[in-house]
Parts: C-alpha cells; structure tokens; sequence
C-alpha cells in the first residue's frame, strides 16, 4: 500500500460560533488556551508540506470562517499547487463569502448536514437558526457555481432521520454526501451512551450499499464506518455509481494516518480528526519527518499488529477497524473495532 499523504485537515482556528454535541475539538466562540496561529506561520506550513507532497488540504476549524485571512491562507496553498478546499458549518455564508472562495480558488466546500428539518439539526448544532444558514449556504453555493458536499454526522437522536437526510442533501444539489458515524472525542465523549449501536450500525450499512447501488447522480460514502468496505465485498450486487472509485475502488476503511491527517491549530499532527494522538508537532519537526517517522502513524500502518478480531480478520487490509474508536473506547488505537458485529 503507498503510504502517501492525500488528504490533510488544517484546523486554522478552534473558533466556533455554534456548540455541536459531537464537536470533536470542544469549540467555542472565545478560545483563550489555544490561540490562531499566525498568517506566517500559516506560510511556512504550506511551504513545508507542498516541499514534500501534494495532498488536499481542508481549511477547518471550529468555524475557519471566524478567521479573517482564511481566504489569504486559501489563495497561498492555490498557488503552490495545492487543491484547497473548506469545511464550514454553514452559518456565515454571504455573498461576499461566496465572491472570496472563488476569487481564493477553493475548489470545494463542506457543509454540515445533521438533519432534514430544523427542529433535528438545530437540536444536533445547538443553536436554533442553524439548519437556515445551512440550507441558505447551499442555496448560495448554486447561484455562485461553487462545488459543495454534505457532511452528515448520526447519532441515536437523529438516526432515523437518515434517509431523509440524503434526500434532502440530494435536492440540493450537493456533489456528495459523506454520512458520518461519530466517533466519542471532544464533546462527543458526554454523548457515548447515543452511540448508534452495533446491530443498528450493521443495518445503517447495508441500507446505504442498497442506496448506492441505485445513486448516479451524486457521490455517498459512509465515513468512520470502514467495516463498510467488508460489507462490499460480502454483497453479491456490485456498485455501479460515480461513487465506486471512493467506495471500493482499492481504497479501504480506517486509512487515519495512511492516505490522511489532522494538523491541530498547535500544530500538533494527528491520524485522523478524530484520533486525539499527537505523531509529531510541525512547529519543530517538517512534516516529511512527522509522516515518515512517527512511532504512532508506523504502528498505524503495521496490519500484522494490529490486535482482537481485526488482527484476524480477512477484511483487515480493505476494512482495518476504526483506530480512533479503538483507541477512544479502549485506550489501545491498535485494538479491534469496538462497533463491528462481524464473526468469522
């Protein structure tokens, strides 16, 4: 397997302006522990990382709208040859936000979509209004041509609503729809007990292959689901959708510090979003150091080590367990899936 970044998740600010249940960073509006770093040093990260590789690089947060030079930071990467692209909840789009992605050249943005109607999602973002700003942003992206997926996160409160979710998603006019399968880190920890359960989650994926098999006009994926890609391959059907060659198409589940990363607004470099390890710290290391020498992201790619059910399963290499749910819910990030009901 090519162990080659793809695709990198920049916290920019831990700034939020809404108070998600599941927010995996605990943002908030004021943040006095872990400030913004610098523009310059925003520069310096770019340089870094487009000297060694040339991976998608997501402008998140908190809100990285809540920064005033996101579109500055945006512009920069375009211009060494990165694919830039942002993750925002929805809320502070304008026109005028519109008018700076494009002029940034960002080439896609995420928006947050955690119900079909307002009561479901406002309840989910904490903050009544929420699911407006979402459905204006999306509205906005259309009028201004600009490429925009959903990012949908469940949990016991709104699973039900997930069918009606990728509906809606879909009526908008979305390029995809990632349905997410929460993972207890930040906020997300006071929620464990909504955690989807195992025999439901089982359920879920196999409705999302039947949805798949139908979809042709928009990309689905299940995300922080990689026993998915088990289910795959066990259905006799075969996927005919645009979104085979992000399903199934030699990629595989958990690919959290194979193929992606997360650089926290202290630098920090960790697997994935969700995994709350630091492999290394970009302010005193490059990341080609970091990406290539870290204990943790080696141990990551180490199948043959990998411990429980998932170290003897023949899915391991296309599904792999999720890594930060083992380490989560365990302590050992080399620990099988706690949330696979699979038996050999």
């Amino acid at each position: 397997m090519d162990f080659q970044p793809k695709w990198i998740a920049w916290e920019v600010t831990r700034r939020c302006n809404l108070k998600c249940i599941h927010c995996r960073s605990s943002s908030e509006m004021i943040v006095n522990e872990h400030p913004d770093f610098s523009f310059d040093e925003a520069i310096r990260v770019i340089d870094d990382i487009a000297s060694y590789a040339n991976p998608v690089i997501v402008l998140s947060g908190g809100e990285p709208l809540l920064r005033e030079d996101v579109f500055q930071i945006a512009s920069y990467g375009t211009s060494k040859g990165l694919r830039m692209c942002l993750a925002t909840n929805g809320t502070l789009v304008t026109e005028d936000i519109c008018n700076k992605i494009k002029d940034s050249n960002i080439k896609i943005v995420s928006l947050s979509l955690d119900g079909s109607t307002a009561n479901i999602h406002d309840n989910f973002r904490s903050q009544q209004g929420a699911f407006d700003g979402t459905i204006n942003a999306a509205k906005l992206f259309r009028a201004y041509s600009i490429e925009f997926i959903f990012n949908s996160s469940f949990t016991k409160r709104n699973q039900s609503d997930i069918p009606n979710v990728y509906t809606l998603a879909k009526s908008l006019g979305a390029t995809a729809w990632y349905m997410f399968m929460i993972v207890p880190t930040g906020r997300g920890q006071d929620i464990s007990d909504e955690l989807i359960p195992t025999k439901d989650y089982e359920d879920i994926l196999n409705w999302h292959y039947d949805m798949e098999l139908q979809e042709s006009s928009m990309l689905v994926r299940p995300t922080c689901a990689p026993h998915y890609y088990r289910i795959v391959r066990q259905r006799p059907e075969k996927l005919q959708s645009r979104s085979l060659k992000f399903s199934t198409g030699g990629a595989k589940g958990c690919i959290a510090g194979q193929m992606i990363c997360l650089i926290d607004v202290d630098g920090n470099i960790q697997p994935c979003s969700y995994f709350h390890m630091s492999a290394g710290n970009i302010r005193q290391q490059s990341f080609k150091e970091i990406w290539e020498g870290s204990k943790l992201l080696l141990d990551m790619r180490d199948f043959k080590s990998y411990k429980g059910k998932c170290g003897s399963c023949e899915f391991l290499k296309v599904c792999g367990g999720c890594r930060a749910r083992a380490y989560c819910m365990s302590g050992d990030y080399m620990a099988e899936e706690p949330f696979c009901s699979y038996k050999r």
